[in-house]
Protein backbone atom coordinates (compact mmCIF):
# COMPACT_ATOMS: atom_id res chain seq x y z
CA UNK A 1 0.00 0.00 0.00
CA UNK A 2 1.49 3.69 -1.03
CA UNK A 3 -0.05 6.82 -0.12
CA UNK A 4 0.44 9.88 -1.82
CA UNK A 5 0.20 12.96 0.55
CA UNK A 6 -1.68 15.39 -0.38
CA UNK A 7 -0.99 18.09 2.66
CA UNK A 8 -2.44 19.73 5.72
CA UNK A 9 -5.92 20.38 4.94
CA UNK A 10 -7.10 21.94 8.37
CA UNK A 11 -5.80 24.69 10.41
CA UNK A 12 -7.79 25.05 13.70
CA UNK A 13 -6.32 28.62 14.25
CA UNK A 14 -8.27 29.73 11.00
CA UNK A 15 -11.59 28.86 11.97
CA UNK A 16 -13.99 30.32 15.61
CA UNK A 17 -14.35 26.81 17.64
CA UNK A 18 -17.28 25.90 20.07
CA UNK A 19 -16.63 26.23 23.42
CA UNK A 20 -14.14 28.85 23.66
CA UNK A 21 -11.71 26.42 21.86
CA UNK A 22 -8.20 28.07 19.86
CA UNK A 23 -5.74 25.77 18.25
CA UNK A 24 -5.54 21.73 18.43
CA UNK A 25 -7.46 19.43 16.39
CA UNK A 26 -6.60 15.88 17.21
CA UNK A 27 -7.05 12.85 16.02
CA UNK A 28 -9.65 13.02 12.85
CA UNK A 29 -11.80 11.00 12.71
CA UNK A 30 -14.78 10.45 9.98
CA UNK A 31 -18.68 9.70 9.20
CA UNK A 32 -19.37 9.35 5.81
CA UNK A 33 -22.61 10.89 4.45
CA UNK A 34 -24.49 10.84 1.48
CA UNK A 35 -23.35 14.60 0.48
CA UNK A 36 -19.82 15.30 2.33
CA UNK A 37 -17.52 13.60 5.14
CA UNK A 38 -17.52 14.89 8.54
CA UNK A 39 -14.77 14.60 10.48
CA UNK A 40 -14.65 14.67 14.12
CA UNK A 41 -11.64 16.37 16.01
CA UNK A 42 -10.65 17.20 19.70
CA UNK A 43 -9.37 20.45 20.29
CA UNK A 44 -8.77 22.82 23.78
CA UNK A 45 -9.93 25.47 25.70
CA UNK A 46 -8.23 26.79 28.68
CA UNK A 47 -10.10 26.35 32.08
CA UNK A 48 -10.64 29.06 34.90
CA UNK A 49 -6.60 28.02 36.61
CA UNK A 50 -5.06 27.57 33.45
CA UNK A 51 -5.48 23.82 32.60
CA UNK A 52 -6.20 22.48 29.46
CA UNK A 53 -10.00 20.86 28.47
CA UNK A 54 -10.80 18.58 25.76
CA UNK A 55 -14.08 19.27 23.24
CA UNK A 56 -14.96 17.42 20.09
CA UNK A 57 -15.69 19.57 17.52
CA UNK A 58 -16.20 18.90 13.15
CA UNK A 59 -15.13 19.96 9.94
CA UNK A 60 -17.67 19.04 7.08
CA UNK A 61 -15.45 18.26 3.64
CA UNK A 62 -16.89 17.55 0.11
CA UNK A 63 -17.32 13.98 -0.94
CA UNK A 64 -13.79 14.04 -2.56
CA UNK A 65 -12.46 15.79 0.34
CA UNK A 66 -11.25 18.96 -2.09
CA UNK A 67 -13.11 21.71 -0.22
CA UNK A 68 -14.38 22.67 3.26
CA UNK A 69 -18.06 23.27 3.80
CA UNK A 70 -18.09 24.50 7.09
CA UNK A 71 -16.89 24.06 10.73
CA UNK A 72 -19.33 23.06 13.81
CA UNK A 73 -20.24 25.95 15.69
CA UNK A 74 -22.24 24.32 18.35
CA UNK A 75 -21.07 21.89 21.45
CA UNK A 76 -21.49 18.46 19.73
CA UNK A 77 -20.99 16.46 23.21
CA UNK A 78 -20.57 17.93 26.61
CA UNK A 79 -17.90 17.03 29.57
CA UNK A 80 -18.76 14.80 32.00
CA UNK A 81 -20.28 15.91 35.12
CA UNK A 82 -18.33 16.47 38.42
CA UNK A 83 -16.24 13.34 39.39
CA UNK A 84 -17.08 11.50 35.90
CA UNK A 85 -14.44 9.63 34.01
CA UNK A 86 -14.53 12.30 31.41
CA UNK A 87 -14.88 15.57 33.08
CA UNK A 88 -12.01 17.54 31.87
CA UNK A 89 -11.53 16.31 28.44
CA UNK A 90 -12.64 13.70 25.14
CA UNK A 91 -10.05 12.75 23.15
CA UNK A 92 -10.92 10.89 20.99
CA UNK A 93 -14.00 9.85 19.70
CA UNK A 94 -14.79 7.23 16.65
CA UNK A 95 -18.22 7.03 15.15
CA UNK A 96 -20.01 3.91 13.59
CA UNK A 97 -23.12 3.98 11.80
CA UNK A 98 -25.15 1.21 13.55
CA UNK A 99 -28.70 0.38 11.87
CA UNK A 100 -30.90 3.38 11.88
CA UNK A 101 -28.30 5.96 14.06
CA UNK A 102 -24.88 6.95 14.45
CA UNK A 103 -23.18 5.57 18.25
CA UNK A 104 -19.69 6.86 19.04
CA UNK A 105 -16.63 5.18 21.14
CA UNK A 106 -15.15 8.21 22.80
CA UNK A 107 -11.59 8.24 25.27
CA UNK A 108 -12.63 10.07 28.61
CA UNK A 109 -10.06 11.31 30.59
CA UNK A 110 -9.62 12.97 33.85
CA UNK A 111 -6.99 14.82 36.39
CA UNK A 112 -5.14 12.68 38.74
CA UNK A 113 -2.72 13.56 41.55
CA UNK A 114 -0.16 11.39 41.38
CA UNK A 115 0.36 10.97 37.60
CA UNK A 116 -1.12 13.12 35.22
CA UNK A 117 -4.45 11.73 33.93
CA UNK A 118 -6.27 8.78 33.71
CA UNK A 119 -8.96 7.84 30.53
CA UNK A 120 -12.08 5.04 30.09
CA UNK A 121 -13.83 4.42 26.54
CA UNK A 122 -17.69 6.08 27.20
CA UNK A 123 -20.42 4.86 24.78
CA UNK A 124 -22.58 7.57 22.90
CA UNK A 125 -25.47 7.98 20.27
CA UNK A 126 -26.49 10.30 17.07
CA UNK A 127 -30.13 10.72 16.54
CA UNK A 128 -29.24 13.78 14.08
CA UNK A 129 -26.91 12.58 11.77
CA UNK A 130 -23.64 13.19 14.29
CA UNK A 131 -25.02 17.02 14.71
CA UNK A 132 -24.78 16.38 18.59
CA UNK A 133 -24.65 13.06 20.92
CA UNK A 134 -26.09 11.76 23.77
CA UNK A 135 -24.16 9.76 26.41
CA UNK A 136 -25.79 6.41 26.70
CA UNK A 137 -24.62 6.37 30.96
CA UNK A 138 -22.29 8.41 32.51
CA UNK A 139 -20.14 5.62 33.00
CA UNK A 140 -17.72 3.94 30.66
CA UNK A 141 -18.35 0.50 28.81
CA UNK A 142 -14.66 -0.41 28.82
CA UNK A 143 -12.60 1.20 31.60
CA UNK A 144 -9.35 -0.25 33.58
CA UNK A 145 -9.17 -4.07 34.79
CA UNK A 146 -6.89 -6.52 36.09
CA UNK A 147 -4.89 -7.44 33.40
CA UNK A 148 -4.97 -3.80 31.89
CA UNK A 149 -4.64 -1.85 34.71
CA UNK A 150 -4.35 2.16 33.37
CA UNK A 151 -5.58 4.32 30.47
CA UNK A 152 -7.70 2.23 28.70
CA UNK A 153 -8.45 4.26 25.28
CA UNK A 154 -8.53 5.37 21.89
CA UNK A 155 -10.86 2.72 20.57
CA UNK A 156 -11.71 1.91 16.90
CA UNK A 157 -14.52 0.06 16.02
CA UNK A 158 -15.76 -1.68 13.01
CA UNK A 159 -19.04 -3.49 12.92
CA UNK A 160 -19.54 -6.27 10.67
CA UNK A 161 -21.68 -9.24 10.30
CA UNK A 162 -20.84 -11.29 13.26
CA UNK A 163 -20.84 -8.51 15.74
CA UNK A 164 -18.33 -5.18 16.15
CA UNK A 165 -15.00 -5.70 16.34
CA UNK A 166 -12.28 -2.76 18.51
CA UNK A 167 -8.67 -2.32 18.63
CA UNK A 168 -7.49 -0.04 21.50
CA UNK A 169 -5.12 0.40 23.68
CA UNK A 170 -4.35 -0.07 27.27
CA UNK A 171 -1.45 1.58 29.95
CA UNK A 172 0.72 -1.33 31.44
CA UNK A 173 2.73 1.08 33.70
CA UNK A 174 3.58 4.84 34.55
CA UNK A 175 7.56 5.13 35.10
CA UNK A 176 9.58 7.64 35.98
CA UNK A 177 12.37 7.92 33.68
CA UNK A 178 13.98 11.11 35.41
CA UNK A 179 13.78 11.28 39.25
CA UNK A 180 13.05 15.25 38.68
CA UNK A 181 10.47 14.76 36.56
CA UNK A 182 6.73 13.66 36.31
CA UNK A 183 6.38 10.38 35.64
CA UNK A 184 5.42 9.14 31.97
CA UNK A 185 3.27 6.68 30.60
CA UNK A 186 3.41 3.21 28.29
CA UNK A 187 0.50 1.70 26.44
CA UNK A 188 0.06 -1.09 23.92
CA UNK A 189 -2.85 -2.27 21.34
CA UNK A 190 -5.04 -5.09 21.96
CA UNK A 191 -8.72 -6.02 21.16
CA UNK A 192 -11.98 -6.44 22.26
CA UNK A 193 -14.83 -8.33 20.40
CA UNK A 194 -18.78 -7.31 21.05
CA UNK A 195 -21.90 -8.73 19.90
CA UNK A 196 -24.19 -5.89 21.01
CA UNK A 197 -21.91 -2.58 20.59
CA UNK A 198 -22.25 -2.56 24.60
CA UNK A 199 -20.34 -6.19 26.36
CA UNK A 200 -16.54 -6.17 25.50
CA UNK A 201 -14.63 -9.47 25.80
CA UNK A 202 -11.15 -8.72 26.32
CA UNK A 203 -7.93 -10.69 27.26
CA UNK A 204 -5.95 -7.96 28.32
CA UNK A 205 -3.13 -9.23 25.54
CA UNK A 206 -1.05 -6.87 23.60
CA UNK A 207 -1.70 -7.79 20.08
CA UNK A 208 1.14 -5.17 18.24
CA UNK A 209 4.83 -6.35 18.62
CA UNK A 210 7.69 -4.22 19.89
CA UNK A 211 9.70 -2.43 17.36
CA UNK A 212 12.15 0.09 19.42
CA UNK A 213 11.65 -1.41 23.17
CA UNK A 214 9.54 -2.51 25.64
CA UNK A 215 8.65 0.97 26.40
CA UNK A 216 7.49 1.73 23.12
CA UNK A 217 4.14 3.50 23.29
CA UNK A 218 1.05 2.75 20.54
CA UNK A 219 -1.45 4.58 19.89
CA UNK A 220 -5.05 5.11 18.01
CA UNK A 221 -5.49 2.27 15.68
CA UNK A 222 -7.21 2.58 12.36
CA UNK A 223 -8.22 -0.92 10.68
CA UNK A 224 -9.65 -1.00 7.05
CA UNK A 225 -10.00 -4.13 4.72
CA UNK A 226 -8.38 -4.10 1.45
CA UNK A 227 -7.26 -6.28 -1.14
CA UNK A 228 -8.88 -9.32 0.74
CA UNK A 229 -6.97 -8.22 4.23
CA UNK A 230 -7.02 -6.44 7.38
CA UNK A 231 -4.58 -2.97 7.54
CA UNK A 232 -3.61 -1.40 10.52
CA UNK A 233 -2.59 1.66 10.66
CA UNK A 234 -1.26 3.32 14.54
CA UNK A 235 1.16 5.81 15.43
CA UNK A 236 3.84 4.78 18.32
CA UNK A 237 6.72 6.83 20.19
CA UNK A 238 9.62 6.41 22.78
CA UNK A 239 8.18 6.95 26.26
CA UNK A 240 10.50 9.38 27.33
CA UNK A 241 11.62 12.49 25.60
CA UNK A 242 8.91 12.73 22.99
CA UNK A 243 8.26 16.32 24.01
CA UNK A 244 11.31 17.88 23.16
CA UNK A 245 13.50 15.67 21.11
CA UNK A 246 11.43 14.85 17.63
CA UNK A 247 12.98 11.73 16.92
CA UNK A 248 11.29 10.00 19.99
CA UNK A 249 8.25 11.52 18.56
CA UNK A 250 5.54 9.67 16.85
CA UNK A 251 5.69 7.95 13.77
CA UNK A 252 3.16 6.01 11.59
CA UNK A 253 3.88 2.19 12.06
CA UNK A 254 1.66 -0.35 10.06
CA UNK A 255 0.43 -4.62 10.79
CA UNK A 256 -1.31 -6.70 8.28
CA UNK A 257 -3.85 -9.65 9.68
CA UNK A 258 -5.92 -11.90 7.64
CA UNK A 259 -8.49 -12.44 11.10
CA UNK A 260 -8.49 -9.12 12.75
CA UNK A 261 -6.80 -10.70 15.78
CA UNK A 262 -3.64 -12.03 15.21
CA UNK A 263 -1.17 -9.20 13.22
CA UNK A 264 2.43 -8.82 11.55
CA UNK A 265 4.05 -5.82 11.81
CA UNK A 266 5.76 -4.42 9.29
CA UNK A 267 6.87 -0.74 9.65
CA UNK A 268 8.71 -0.21 6.49
CA UNK A 269 5.82 -1.45 4.66
CA UNK A 270 3.42 1.93 5.79
CA UNK A 271 3.75 3.59 2.29
CA UNK A 272 4.09 7.20 4.14
CA UNK A 273 6.92 9.22 4.02
CA UNK A 274 7.78 11.16 7.25
CA UNK A 275 8.80 14.57 7.32
CA UNK A 276 7.96 16.09 3.53
CA UNK A 277 6.22 19.33 4.88
CA UNK A 278 6.59 21.44 7.84
CA UNK A 279 3.99 20.81 9.27
CA UNK A 280 4.50 16.99 9.43
CA UNK A 281 8.43 16.93 9.95
CA UNK A 282 9.33 16.51 12.93
CA UNK A 283 5.80 14.41 13.76
CA UNK A 284 2.87 12.44 12.63
CA UNK A 285 0.77 10.80 14.66
CA UNK A 286 -3.07 10.06 14.81
CA UNK A 287 -3.85 8.12 11.67
CA UNK A 288 -7.52 7.17 10.52
CA UNK A 289 -8.28 5.56 7.37
CA UNK A 290 -11.77 5.88 5.40
CA UNK A 291 -13.24 5.48 2.26
CA UNK A 292 -15.02 8.16 0.23
CA UNK A 293 -16.11 8.24 -3.83
CA UNK A 294 -14.37 5.03 -3.99
CA UNK A 295 -11.18 6.05 -2.89
CA UNK A 296 -9.53 5.38 0.46
CA UNK A 297 -7.39 8.18 2.66
CA UNK A 298 -5.65 8.83 5.39
CA UNK A 299 -6.04 11.75 7.85
CA UNK A 300 -3.41 12.34 10.01
CA UNK A 301 -2.07 15.10 12.89
CA UNK A 302 1.39 16.53 12.33
CA UNK A 303 4.13 18.38 14.38
CA UNK A 304 3.14 19.17 18.39
CA UNK A 305 0.25 16.54 18.47
CA UNK A 306 -2.01 18.20 15.81
CA UNK A 307 -1.76 21.47 17.45
CA UNK A 308 -2.17 23.47 14.13
CA UNK A 309 -4.39 20.96 12.01
CA UNK A 310 -4.75 17.73 10.02
CA UNK A 311 -3.47 16.38 6.67
CA UNK A 312 -4.59 13.86 3.83
CA UNK A 313 -3.05 11.12 2.02
CA UNK A 314 -4.87 9.09 -0.32
CA UNK A 315 -4.02 5.63 -1.47
CA UNK A 316 -2.68 4.99 -4.90
CA UNK A 317 -2.22 1.09 -5.47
Amino acid sequence: MRWEKLGKIFDPTEHALPNNCVEFAQSPQTLVMEDRVRVYFSTRERDSVGKYLSHIAYADFDKGMKKLLGVSQHTVLPLGELGCFDEHGIFPINVVRDHDRVIGYTTGWNRKVSVSADASIGLVYSEDEGHTFKRVGTGPVMTASLSEPFLVADAFVLRRTDGYHMWYIFGTKWKKFEQNEAPDRVYKIAYAYSQDGREWQRTGEQIIANSLNEDECQALPTVCHHGGRYHMYFCYRQAYGFRTDPSAGYRIGYAWSDDMVRWTRDDTAAGIVSGTGEWDSDMQCYPHVFESDGKLFMLYNGNNFGRFGFGLAQLID
